[in-house]
C-alpha cells in the first residue's frame, strides 16, 4: 500500500514537471500533451490501487479505464459553472477542457504502464 501510495506521488510529481517544464526543456507538444495523459492514467490506476488495497491487477485496471472513459466523456458535458471550472489550473488538471478520444488511448496507455510498475514493485517488495 505505501509503495503504491509512493508511485502514486512520483506520478503526479512527474506529470506536473511535465506539463510545467516540458516545453521549455525543448520536449515536442505531442509528447508533453500525450505524456500528461499516459501519466494521468497511470495515476488513476494507482489512485485506485490505493482506495481500494484488496483489488489487484485487472480489477484495478478495470476501474481505473471506467473512471478515465468517464472523465473523458464527462468533457463532453457543458454548463457555465463546469466550463468555469475547467478554466481554472485545478480543473484543467482534473477534468480537461476538451474532448479527444486520443487521450482515452493514452490513458489506456498509462493504465497499462501502471499495472507494469504496479507488478514490479510487488516483486520486489516480496523479494525483500
Amino acid at each position: 500500500m505505501m509503495a503504491r501510495a509512493c508511485l502514486c506521488l512520483i506520478i503526479i510529481i512527474s506529470g506536473l514537471a511535465l506539463r510545467r517544464f516540458g516545453l521549455g526543456l525543448g520536449i515536442p507538444a505531442p509528447v508533453v500533451k500525450y505524456g500528461g495523459s499516459v501519466l494521468w492514467g497511470t495515476m488513476v490506476l494507482f489512485l485506485v490501487a490505493v482506495a481500494t488495497p484488496r483489488f489487484r491487477g485487472l480489477r484495478i485496471a478495470s476501474v481505473a479505464a471506467v473512471i478515465a472513459v468517464a472523465v473523458e466523456l464527462f468533457r463532453i458535458v457543458h454548463t457555465p459553472w463546469l466550463d468555469e471550472f475547467r478554466l481554472t489550473l485545478a480543473g484543467a488538471l482534473l477534468l480537461g477542457r476538451i474532448f479527444s478520444p486520443w487521450n482515452i488511448l493514452a490513458y489506456g496507455a498509462g493504465i497499462g504502464l501502471g499495472l507494469v510498475l504496479d507488478l514490479l514493485a510487488a516483486r520486489s517488495i516480496s523479494a525483500n
